[in-house]
């Protein structure tokens, strides 16, 4: 990944292909947002500097802003500026109301945050940057704090597993996270204040996500990746003992 923006060439000038130019712009921004540098919910640098890093007119950085807002990849900050999409909007709205009426479709959720938090985490022990790293064991020192002192953060264990999202260095699984944040919120909602409200719930949770970090830092993609499927296979076995129970009763 690179902070330097490739200078655009003019090609045929501003004025004669100004259109050309604000294509190869909007490129330019989506490649940077694909390769994961800008991630969901980060503020864009503001279109002079776009321009100043591109070589290019404020005019074209301004055509391929908004060229990408009505993709869909981009909106407006209350109070100007621009922003990496991220939020449940994107998503098919049935999606989210089949998770909030009924509970048992959490469980299939997690089984598939899995397979996907496999993939990922295997990645994270590949790519991830120190940066990566001090920002995990900032929320494991978080996360460990508010255990101590007997309290439940459902935003840190959000912030645990967008921060993966990060180190994996893909940019299209970040999307895919940013997509889903609000699913995420409601089901570690479920797990932190009803599945696993116990003290030894959080200490095996703590635990669980110390063993992924550990595995990333040591560059182990395949120990990563087995930390990952005993945490959520955990969860999963929770929730089908959940439904059993339930069922019975």
């Amino acid at each position: 990944m690179t902070n330097a923006i490739s200078r655009i060439p003019a090609g045929g000038g501003e004025a004669a292909g100004g259109g050309r130019v604000s294509d190869r712009v909007t490129d330019r921004i989506l490649a940077r947002i694909a390769s994961g540098e800008w991630a969901p919910g980060q503020r864009l640098p503001g279109e002079r500097k776009l321009a100043e890093d591109m070589g290019v007119s404020r005019v074209s950085v301004r055509a391929a802003l908004q060229a990408l807002k009505t993709q869909g990849f981009v909106d407006a900050v209350q109070g100007g500026g621009t922003r990496v999409v991220s939020d449940a909007a994107c998503m098919d709205p049935s999606l989210v109301e089949l998770v909030r009426v009924n509970r048992d479709n959490l469980a299939d959720l997690a089984e598939i945050r899995g397979i996907l938090e496999r993939w990922a985490v295997r990645r994270a022990a590949v790519h991830a940057t120190p940066e990566h790293l001090a920002e995990l064991d900032e929320i494991m020192a978080a996360t460990e704090a508010d255990v101590t002192r007997g309290k439940h953060k459902t935003e840190n264990d959000i912030r645990f597993h967008l921060a993966i999202a990060k180190a994996s260095g893909s940019g299209i699984y970040m999307h895919v996270m940013g997509m889903f944040r609000s699913i995420l919120e409601q089901m570690l909602d479920y797990h932190r204040y009803e599945l696993f409200a116990r003290p030894e719930d959080d200490r095996t949770i703590v635990a669980h996500h110390g063993a992924i970090v550990a595995a990333i830092r040591a560059r182990d993609p395949e120990a990563a990746a087995a930390a990952m499927k005993a945490h959520l296979g955990w969860v999963v076995d929770r929730y089908r003992a959940e439904q059993a129970r339930q069922t019975a009763g």
